[in-house]
């Protein structure tokens, strides 16, 4: 049950509403989680969402890659809510299903594809370690570029705020 009340369309005030409407337009109605206890304040719901539809479908990583990421920031912080969001979207733009699978049980997945092995590497040391080796971030370019890589690591970042929200005020 959410620590928080969150706000319903009944107790809005009118900025609120034109950020839940803004969001729901986007997303053909839907207003996800992370994005309803953010609503009480709504300049930061509205960056937010901004924010999150700029690294989620307008970067250079091939969307694989940026659910790929999600499912480690998922796994990293035990966000059920996230992990089932994401899955399916996984999936369906092509990471193996032996892959989410893998990360799902917090196995190391195996590989086919060097681009992957980069960004679960990046990512898991990242979240992990808070840094990365000289070594993990040569592979991670070297797969990747920079303009993905800077990419990377925003949308790592981002997702890490969307599990903060959901972890902290019990919303799954």
């Amino acid at each position: 049950m959410a620590r928080i009340p969150l706000p319903s369309l009944e107790t809005m005030t009118p900025e609120q509403r034109r950020v839940h409407k803004a969001i729901g337009d986007l997303r053909g109605g839907h207003i996800p989680m992370p994005y309803r206890p953010a609503l009480h304040s709504p300049e930061l719901a509205d960056k937010w969402q901004q924010v999150g539809e700029l690294l989620r479908y307008r970067t250079s990583l091939p969307q694989r890659l940026s659910e790929l990421a999600i499912l480690v920031v998922a796994r990293y912080h035990g966000s059920d809510y996230m992990r089932n969001a994401h899955e399916k979207v996984a999936l369906k733009e092509g990471l193996g299903h032996d892959v989410v699978e893998a990360i799902r049980n917090g196995s190391v997945p195996r590989f086919d594809k060097a681009d992957e092995r980069a960004v679960y590497g990046f990512s898991k040391e990242l979240l992990e370690t808070k840094t990365v080796t000289d070594a993990c971030h040569a592979q991670a370019l070297s797969a990747l570029g920079v303009t993905a890589l800077v990419e990377l690591t925003a949308l790592l970042g981002y997702y890490v705020m969307v599990a903060m929200m959901l972890n902290a005020h019990d919303l799954r």
